[in-house]
């Protein structure tokens, strides 16, 4: 997988930026601004990047995590999109990806040293 990890990371990015625009585009029903879209690219660059790093350094269990935390991430935006909890769906719904994927970097990341560390203490 180390080979590839650019490739992966680029796909990634642009996966996620694909579908924030599908989301607020198609979902949601709103015009994408030039600053959505700005916003959405400068996502899309830091979740590729992410994925390609993880990648890159071969830490395989935070890939994982990091991995299923994004399909929860834009799961639950999608829901929040689609349930518009008193007209905020659409602020709900970004707070909550944003959330969810940077505790879901930092949750993978503090297992998967966790697990380094102690492979190498034994």
């Amino acid at each position: 997988m180390k080979q590839h990890f650019g490739k992966f990371g680029l796909v990634t990015g642009i996966s996620s930026f694909v579908l924030l625009v599908v989301g607020l585009r198609n979902v949601l029903g709103q015009d994408v601004e030039v600053m959505n879209f700005i916003a959405f690219v400068i996502f899309g660059l830091i979740i590729g990047i992410s994925f390609a790093a993880i990648l890159f350094y071969e830490l395989m269990i935070a890939f994982t995590i990091f991995g299923i935390a994004m399909i929860i991430a834009f799961f639950d935006m999608f829901r929040s999109f689609i349930t518009d909890i008193n007209g905020q769906g659409d602020a709900i719904g970004m707070l909550s990806l944003f959330i969810i994927s940077s505790f879901g970097l930092m949750l993978a990341l503090i297992v998967e040293f966790i697990v380094k560390f102690i492979k190498k203490n034994k």
